[in-house]
């Protein structure tokens, strides 16, 4: 399939399109001249730029009579809908495993031309070299991690039954409209805070803009089968320590603070204790690999796909916190558990006069 084949295509379906990724990919795609957009998500689409140009089906993609309406017409289908790790175990399993499996089975019944599936590197779990590449082994960490293994598992599948179905393996990414776990370093800068670091800073940490893990999308959709029909890591090309990534974020606010760093193994411990009385946003996967190297190759997309990287980690860091300051009238008082929204702080909020 070609640039000029994709013109042809029916309709595009993104679910998990009122997410942080799924607005993202819509404005992106829309930019590209892409119409025909449609978007499944139980939560509401809520952006009135983009609601006269978006098909909207709300729904639940565990509803196998949603998810075949939805599939209606359809050509291409960018699934980016999952339930993230600060869900229920429950919530994990029977929407990231059995909502894939309903989203690919309807997807070969409708003829759907390619399905690309957005995964996770927490597939690697926490690994012992470094960099990853898309051949080694695979061990979730927790019920989210775990998941994603066996939704790639169901995506190899279809693939094997003749289906195009490209795979990405995203690091953690930012950019407009991402909260969550980041909200809490935007938070103490933009409040002229220092932030605390779990261990020395010195490791490297890959992150990835959003604008980036469209861009991927985007080629995945447009390039040849026999180029994307793989699986794929995506990440920044330019990262540094964790320590000097961060920086540059209280560099931005401006108040002359530092990254603080703390004795790995305390801070971990403290932070399993709080997690298991439910006073941390702060889940396994965060906590136990922030002090050591984390980053995969993307030599595969790039050569295969043409992946070039815009941004580096501070760009992306950076970029986002200005959007955070835009918006931060919209964004007091809201929380929960999604990318969109922060996370409830609990007892580290009350940490954050110590820094």
């Amino acid at each position: 399939m070609s640039n000029i084949d994709l013109l042809s295509v029916k309709a595009v379906l993104v679910t998990g399109g009122s997410g942080f990724l799924g607005i993202n990919l819509v404005r992106y795609l829309a930019g590209k001249g892409i119409s025909g957009i449609a978007v499944l998500d139980q939560a509401d689409f809520d952006y009135p730029d983009m609601k006269p140009h978006v098909k909207f089906i709300q729904g639940d993609i565990r509803d196998k009579k949603i998810v075949e309406k939805a599939m209606q017409g359809i050509g291409q289908v960018i699934h980016t809908a999952a339930a993230l790790p600060l869900y229920s175990d429950e919530a994990i399993f029977t929407t990231d495993v059995d909502g894939t499996a309903n989203l690919l089975e309807a997807a070969r019944r409708n003829s759907v031309e390619r399905f690309v599936h957005i995964s996770s590197t927490a597939v690697y779990g926490i690994p012992d070299h470094h960099p990853l590449y898309e051949d080694d082994k695979l061990d979730g960490v927790g019920s989210y991690g775990k998941a994603k293994i066996m939704a790639e598992e169901l995506c190899l599948d279809y693939r094997h039954r003749g289906m195009c179905v490209p795979i990405l393996r995203p690091k953690s990414f930012v950019g407009p409209e991402r909260l969550g776990v980041f909200a809490l370093l935007y938070d103490w800068a933009k409040d002229g805070h220092g932030f605390p670091m779990i261990g020395s800073g010195n490791n490297l940490y890959q992150l990835l803009d959003v604008e980036d893990l469209c861009a991927a999308i985007f080629l995945c959709m447009t390039l040849e089968d026999e180029r994307v029909n793989d699986t794929f890591n995506i990440g920044a090309r330019d990262f540094k320590t964790m320590k000097e990534d961060y920086q540059a974020v209280l560099d931005a606010a401006g108040h002359g603070k530092k990254i603080i760093p703390l004795p790995a193994m305390p801070v971990i411990m403290a932070l399993r204790f709080l997690e298991a009385l439910k006073l941390s946003p702060l889940y396994k996967w965060v906590y136990e690999t922030a002090s050591k190297d984390s980053f995969v190759s993307i030599e595969k997309a790039e050569r295969l796909l043409g992946f070039v990287p815009g941004y580096s980690n501070q760009e992306s860091l950076v970029r986002n916190f200005h959007w955070y300051l835009e918006n931060i009238d919209k964004i007091q008082g809201q929380s929960g558990i999604s990318h969109r929204v922060p996370w409830k702080q609990g007892i580290l909020k009350f940490a954050k006069c110590f820094f």
